[in-house]
């Protein structure tokens, strides 16, 4: 499921604004307009995320975030 070479570095305060909404079922363009960014930046930060979580998917993030809360 999550990578064991998952870096450890947490979220940014960014990062974590499009976590939450992403936790509440937003689609990426939903983000972007709640956070007033756009879509792409939305991808870059859920990419990151994927990265520092070790996860694959959207659906593994979720999880992730919502088993380290």
């Amino acid at each position: 499921m999550v990578s064991p070479n998952a870096q450890l570095t947490p979220p940014t305060p960014a990062e974590s604004k499009v976590l939450g909404l992403l936790c509440r079922g937003f689609s990426n363009r939903e983000i972007a307009a709640a956070l007033v960014l756009s879509v792409r930046t939305v991808e870059s930060h859920i990419s990151h995320l994927l990265a520092k979580s070790g996860c694959h998917s959207r659906t593994q993030l979720l999880i992730w975030a919502l088993s380290s809360s």
